[in-house]
């Protein structure tokens, strides 16, 4: 890694003074924060790291550098569902993908031969020439299913989740209103959307349903075995 980093810090130098970029000394210590890191950034993670180091640059002129790295072939930015953006380091000539925790946020890297292959049959039964791709899986990863109670209000369920109906709780009014509408305990549920607030969209089988938050409280889900 130090000799990857080395030929990194060396080609920056060069690239950089070729092309006459200004303010040379500060954009290498931002790259060199970023290289130690070798993670996914946000801009705002990188300034408090640089600052940790006693060097104070503006959100603006360490965004802009990074954009410039992204251009020269040093950085790839990323903008996951969340919307926020994430740099992380471009090794030249690899290629990855990534899981992304909906609940807390991490980012696990993967790679897997067989899926490339996979991707590259299937493009090329469609007479399709692939120029790049990515793929992007979100879940929720092992810390926070260890963590995550067996049983949770359908309010709780992420977006995208499977679970079933374990429990109908409330008034015998909620719950006739639940059996009505063709909820039933033992119903496998897909969340189309939920996105914290406000109305939540589930799917049963091939039927949609709209629940207030107050009502999908009431619906007690567990994970899909």
């Amino acid at each position: 890694m130090k000799e990857i980093h080395s030929h990194e810090r060396q080609q920056f130098e060069k690239l950089f003074k070729q092309e006459k970029i200004d303010r040379f000394d500060d954009r290498f210590k931002v790259m060199e924060t970023f290289l130690q890191i070798e993670d996914h950034v946000t801009v705002d993670f990188l300034q408090s790291e640089l600052k940790e180091k006693k060097i104070s640059l503006s959100k603006e002129f360490i965004e802009d550098t990074l954009e410039l790295m992204c251009r020269f072939g040093f950085a790839h930015k990323n903008r996951f569902k969340n919307g926020i953006i994430h740099y992380e380091h471009r090794h030249l000539g690899q290629h990855h993908d990534h899981m992304i925790c909906t609940k807390c946020g991490k980012i696990l890297e993967f790679k897997n031969d067989q899926l490339e292959q996979l991707q590259a049959q299937v493009v090329s039964g469609f007479g399709f020439h692939m120029l790049q791709h990515r793929m992007e899986i979100y879940g929720i990863c092992a810390d926070c299913l260890k963590t995550r109670e067996k049983q949770i209000p359908l309010m709780m369920a992420k977006q995208g989740e499977r679970v079933i109906i374990k429990e109908l709780v409330g008034g015998s009014n909620a719950r006739l209103r639940l059996l009505s509408m063709g909820l039933r305990i033992g119903d496998e549920l897909e969340v189309i959307t939920n996105n914290g607030q406000g109305q939540l969209v589930v799917a049963v089988d091939f039927q949609r349903y709209v629940l207030g938050r107050g009502m999908s409280q009431k619906i007690i889900v567990g994970p899909k075995e």
